[in-house]
């Protein structure tokens, strides 16, 4: 390709309301164009890394197994709401056709999956399939912003499996799990594979696959040492423990008066004990389709309550929960509750509410103190194993410092841009679709369900926050053209015709080379080299009167002289 053919619009400026480096250097070196608030169109630069990211997606599936498929950009919203997303889903885009059928633009497709393994899988004896496509979706975020990394219309790779049992389901689920290794690994990229929660999509369980960045959205919880990491959501740690005395209390549930104590840090002053002996109690408002219900969650002084597991936990008592809000100070108010006096020890004589959840590790806990719900008073003395049908849950958030699980060493924080996702549905969307085929004793089951994805244009973004310096884009091996040839004058007969051989050569060798024959500053032209980023630049310029070319390498900017004599069978080694 001739650099004076290729359209490749560069700018100097910096775009206006761009804070990321891959926001920046994708619409500075002509990779994308924005068009309307989270949508892009792809420039030939961009179309070429697309196209090479999906190749490689593509040959990693395949491999795996999976079959290629495409399913229409529009999905009916009579599917949907089947499935009961229709309302919980707050970014589906939908519209009506001129006959006022409505649909939606599909932000993800197990609907349509499920719909495609009805219509033709009918027995036990035609699974497990695996189906994928590599498509455009459509979630119309609240707040598209940081450019590929969170936009409204993206090119997705999203696969769907079909099982007969949760057996088949694993055995994929590790299939797919290493089919991605190899897929981000290909990519050249530094992630880590998270114990995920599984969100909107649902499930029993999943994994995200994060690339490690500064600028990313997520925070994740790793081990110092071991392989385990997760994304804070769903971080587990190892039991804590205390060495600290335990409150010395003359009797069991004994209501002790605690004059001007509201907080955990003024109780623990007061009884001159740990917060690790102190239960503490948060309040929250569950919120339903069509009503509110008052929630408390109780955990350890020292924690903090994690609003996702706290969404979690109170979905697995009543499925219809649809967020979980603050309102702690409404709800004082109406009980007439001074701060700091809530406990669990009566707590329903003075609020009627189904979820009162305690964090796992207050399970048969003892020697506490807590509220007694009662204006400057606490109970000393309490046993929590001597209650029974209190409700646990996994509740806190793990903090830096905490133990690992598996290894027993310290966790840390890092940041994290999530590019894929994998899912165990099981029945969720099989079921209320009537998705289902023979088993092995002839009577009708649902399918059990696997769904992969992974976000291929924000893969792009992704890479260039890892790899991109303060001069613009590096890709490693994954540049738009392996090698750009650069003439520094192009009116001396003798640098253009050089260049040209090599570059012929170099085409039919099979090497992606683009030759910069514009009649442009030699600044300029090493300008857009390095803001492109493309993996080697060859050039040609007044060295090679003494039969010298310079040849660089894009990350770290790597020089060195070659014998212009040897260039094409160096080229050929790299």
């Amino acid at each position: 390709m001739k650099f004076s053919e290729f359209f490749a619009p560069t700018l100097k400026e910096v775009p206006k309301e761009c804070v990321l480096k891959s926001h920046i250097y994708l619409l500075r070196a002509g990779y994308i164009h924005q068009i309307g608030s989270g949508i892009y169109n792809f420039l030939p630069l961009g179309k070429i890394m697309l196209e090479k990211i999906k190749n490689i997606v593509k040959k990693r599936m395949d491999e795996a197994g999976a079959n290629e498929i495409m399913m229409g950009f529009l999905t009916p919203a009579s599917l949907w709401e089947k499935s009961g997303r229709y309302e919980k889903y707050s970014e589906l885009a939908i519209f009506k056709d001129r006959k006022d059928a409505e649909f939606v633009l599909g932000p993800t497709h197990e609907e349509c999956a499920a719909e495609i393994a009805k219509t033709y899988i009918k027995s036990y004896k035609q699974l497990p399939l695996n189906l994928y496509q590599i498509h455009l979706k459509f979630r119309d975020e609240l707040r598209p912003r940081f450019g590929l990394l969170r936009a409204r219309e993206f090119v997705m790779k999203d696969a769907y499996s079909f099982h007969a049992d949760e057996t088949s389901l694993n055995d994929e689920f590790i299939n797919m799990r290493e089919a991605y290794r190899k897929i981000f690994t290909d990519l050249g990229l530094d992630f880590r594979i998270v114990e995920a929660d599984s969100g909107a999509i649902g499930g029993s369980g999943s994994r995200e696959f994060m690339v490690l960045a500064e600028c990313g959205e997520d925070t994740l919880v790793v081990c110092s040492k071991c392989d385990y990491a997760s994304n804070i959501e769903a971080a587990k740690r190892a039991k804590r423990v205390c060495d600290a005395v335990p409150p010395q209390a003359t009797s069991a549930y004994h209501k002790f008066a605690t004059p001007n104590v509201k907080t955990i840090e003024n109780l623990s002053e007061f009884f001159k004990v740990d917060t690790f002996y102190l239960i503490k109690a948060v309040v929250k408002k569950a919120i339903f389709k069509d009503r509110e219900q008052i929630a408390v969650f109780f955990m350890r002084g020292k924690d903090k309550l994690e609003s996702t597991k706290a969404l979690n936990a109170l979905k697995a008592l009543d499925s219809e929960v649809l967020d979980v809000v603050d309102a702690e100070a409404e709800f004082l108010q109406k009980h007439n509750l001074p701060q700091g006096s809530i406990g669990p020890i009566h707590l329903r004589a003075v609020v009627d509410t189904p979820f009162i959840v305690f964090d796992n590790e207050l399970q048969d806990a003892e020697d506490l103190i807590c509220g007694a719900n009662e204006h400057e008073f606490h109970y000393v003395g309490v046993n929590l194993g001597e209650f029974k049908d209190l409700v646990y849950a996994d509740l806190v958030a793990v903090e830096e410092g905490d133990l690992c699980a598996c290894c027993g060493s310290p966790l840390i924080y890092k940041k994290g841009i999530e590019v894929g996702h994998i899912f165990k549905l099981g029945v969720k969307y099989s079921k209320p679709l009537n998705a289902e085929f023979l088993d092995s004793n002839g009577r009708s089951q649902p399918f059990i369900m696997g769904c992969y994805g992974i976000g291929v244009s924000r893969l792009l973004s992704a890479i260039l926050e890892q790899k991109a310096d303060s001069k613009g884009c590096v890709w490693g091996n994954l540049s738009p053209f392996k090698l750009d040839i650069i003439i520094s004058n192009v009116k001396d007969s003798k640098q253009f015709e050089f260049a040209f051989d090599v570059y012929e050569k170099a085409r039919g060798l099979g090497i992606e080379v683009i030759i910069d024959d514009r009649n442009e500053r030699f600044g300029a032209k090493i300008n857009d080299f390095e803001l492109i980023g493309f993996e080697y630049a060859l050039i040609v310029g007044k060295g090679l009167e003494s039969n010298v070319v310079e040849l660089i390498k894009r990350a770290g900017l790597e020089k060195r002289e070659i014998d212009s004599k040897e260039i094409l069978e160096y080229i050929k080694t790299l």
